[in-house]
């Protein structure tokens, strides 16, 4: 008789893991972060609540790692440059093309739910707040920075001005309509954020 294999606990730990990821989003998108429990979490993954006890100290743990991994696998399916800014030389162009996408994006309920409510979770844990922006605002943040700054150096915005600022021209008007559903998110939308702000920041004659 041939050898029984000894189970593969690290690969049964990465099913349990996956499973919670995909539980927390579910049950955020279902029933709301306010009535997701670490209980409730646990049972739609199948595992014992000391199991997500044993990885994460809270449900936002467990949350704002399922929204980072949700991230990276969409990072990774969009290949290489998938989620880096296009650079044509077309500075307005390009900045059309991934404010789009991001509004693509907002509006997707994958998304909405578990951000709105790791962006509530934020405002009240400053360690969450801090997590979430660290591990994902930051890296994406600094795309608008690269590609800003190669616009300066290519004489299309102009010297002098501080490129944080710039790309929160972009990225604050689409933050602030989608967090307080002032009015609907669209592309006609990004296209009038984006003609607005460039043209405030070309050269001056």
């Amino acid at each position: 008789m041939s050898e029984m294999k000894a189970p593969d606990s690290a690969r049964r730990s990465e099913r349990s893991r996956r499973a919670i990821y995909d539980a927390a989003l579910a049950l955020v998108g279902e029933i709301g972060y306010p009535k997701t429990t670490i209980e409730g979490i646990a049972a739609r993954a199948g595992v014992g609540k000391q199991t997500i006890y044993r990885w994460w100290p809270s449900k936002a743990a467990v949350l704002l790692e399922a929204f980072l991994d949700m991230a990276d696998r969409a990072a990774e399916a969009a290949g290489p440059g998938g989620y880096e800014i296009p650079d044509t030389g077309d500075l307005e162009a390009d900045l059309r093309t991934v404010l789009r996408a991001t509004v693509d994006e907002m509006n997707t309920p994958v998304y909405d739910a578990p951000a709105r409510a790791l962006t509530a979770e934020g405002v009240v844990n400053a360690e969450v707040g801090a997590q979430f922006v660290e591990r994902l605002l930051e890296p994406q943040l600094q795309l608008y920075v690269t590609r800003l700054r190669a616009a300066q150096e290519a004489g299309q915005v102009r010297s002098g001005i501080d490129l944080r600022v710039a790309l929160e021209l972009f990225t604050g008007p689409l933050a602030h309509r989608w967090l307080l559903r002032t009015l609907p998110l669209t592309h006609e939308y990004a296209d009038q954020i984006v003609d607005c702000a460039v043209n405030g920041l070309a050269p001056r004659d």
